[in-house]
């Protein structure tokens, strides 16, 4: 189980909040350090920051985005996180320009990798290049942008996926979400599958019956309610 963040410097209100999470259940922690304006940032200085202070916190695996929006240019993306020093696995989309190139410079760091495949053509792409089974896991996270709000599309798209995976036999971890109305069906069907999965506010602010969540750590207990904690 994955609990899924967003952080903001300073960030010492929020350490407890990420403390329960993992009292909840939680093995690891993915968050997306903000600067002092509210701004997501690869911003190394930033980004070390927050992730040694949250692992000295919680005593689990944490790990950050690459996402492209944040820095749309590839180089200067692979200069910003060439300077991290303390994730422990960081998340590339597939479909993102450089995607390729940001894992092949994780590798080299020594940062493990969670490949995002957010559609089939994702997965296609990822088995036909090398880096298929050098990543620490696969992220099968189709969102509502790929799916709308469809429940009934959403878990076509990531049968679909999982038999790609299945088909060219890339049989590294994979860990199953979503966001939006899709979130709670995407990861019942993960604890349906036997698959890791993540929940938190980047995902959702509602609970499972459509309820108003107060924080991440609702949201890891109810995860865990709907069956995860008997994987």
């Amino acid at each position: 189980m994955e609990t899924g963040q967003e952080w903001t410097i300073p960030l010492f209100r929020y350490l407890a909040d990420a403390k329960d999470c993992v009292d909840s259940g939680a093995k690891l922690i993915h968050l997306h350090p903000r600067d002092n304006k509210g701004n997501e940032t690869l911003d190394p200085s930033i980004v070390n920051e927050v992730v040694a202070k949250v692992q000295a916190a919680c005593g689990v695996p944490v790990g950050v985005t690459t996402q492209e929006d944040i820095e749309p240019d590839v180089q200067q993306r692979l200069h910003l996180i060439r300077g991290w020093t303390q994730p422990n696995f960081a998340s590339v989309n597939v479909c993102e320009a450089g995607s390729f190139e940001v894992m092949k410079e994780l590798i080299e760091m020594g940062i493990g990798i969670e490949a995002g495949v957010w559609t089939p053509e994702d997965a296609e792409k990822l088995c036909a290049s090398e880096m298929a089974v050098q990543v620490t896991r696969i992220l099968v996270e189709p969102g509502a942008a790929q799916v709308g709000e469809s429940e009934d599309s959403a878990l076509s798209m990531v049968a679909d996926i999982h038999r790609i995976l299945d088909t060219y036999k890339v049989f590294v971890p994979r860990l199953q979400h979503g966001d939006g109305l899709i979130t709670w069906a995407l990861l019942k069907d993960a604890i349906d599958r036997g698959l890791d999965t993540r929940i938190g506010l980047e995902d959702t602010l509602y609970g499972p019956d459509g309820e108003f969540v107060e924080g991440n750590k609702s949201l890891v207990q109810a995860a865990f309610n709907l069956g995860l904690g008997r994987m």
